[in-house]
């Protein structure tokens, strides 16, 4: 390719930070890159838009979703921007962030075919030696979260479809990287139409039995 047409044509891609809970720990999935540039560093999943496939950036970052990690995730949102001609040593490239949220059991060991090895690394620390500017765009895509944690049902999509109360709050705690007190964490989910009881349901254990929740029936996630 030449430097006149690096400079007409930039390099547009997507990048995605694919959120789980391990062990009451928030992750984020990194991928080891199989091709150059950046041969076998640790990076977000991504990959270039193409147009003869992707309606929408968003559809290129469920494309990377799935050609890398085997996965479908029902939530997706918007980060950021990035753009700039030293972020690539091709040429002026420009990065549109997501972020996804998905139980852990829902995300495959194995990698795609498109992608070395996957790796579970905590959130607030991936690493010093990303691929590219991608410690950048973990930290971005980790502020954002937290961010709309405490005014959003997002944490729902981190747990499995039936969960105690106690579940949600640890949740919210692993997201935020700080404890939350019980009785104003219960008191700000009453009369919430997020969520319902599941009628006779139980979480039993060594304590007295847990009622169960879920989301509520035809309640639509806001990205």
């Amino acid at each position: 390719m030449s430097s006149s047409r690096k400079k007409l044509f930039p390099l547009v891609s997507a990048d995605v930070a694919l959120f789980s809970i391990e062990r009451e720990r928030l992750r984020v999935l990194l991928v080891q890159r199989a091709n150059v540039p950046e041969q076998g560093r640790w990076a977000l999943p991504g990959g270039v838009l193409k147009p003869d496939v992707d309606a929408s950036l968003e559809d290129t970052a469920r494309r990377i979703l799935r050609e890398k990690i085997r996965v479908e995730a029902p939530y997706l949102a918007q980060v950021a921007t990035y753009g700039g001609p030293d972020r690539d040593p091709r040429g002026w490239s420009v990065s549109v962030l997501f972020y996804a949220l998905l139980p852990l059991d829902q995300v495959p060991a194995i990698a795609g075919s498109k992608t070395e090895a996957v790796d579970w690394r905590d959130a607030a620390r991936p690493g010093p030696a990303l691929a590219f500017d991608h410690a950048q765009h973990v930290a971005a895509a980790l502020a954002k979260l937290r961010d709309k944690v405490e005014r959003h049902a997002l944490p729902l999509h981190l747990l499995p479809p039936k969960f105690t109360l106690t579940q949600l709050q640890r949740t919210v705690e692993a997201i935020l990287g700080r404890e939350v007190e019980k009785s104003a964490f219960r008191r700000r989910l009453k009369g919430d139409a997020t969520l319902e009881e599941v009628p006779g349901e139980f979480e039993r254990g060594v304590q007295r039995p847990a009622q169960l929740y879920r989301a509520s029936e035809g309640f639509v996630f806001e990205a």
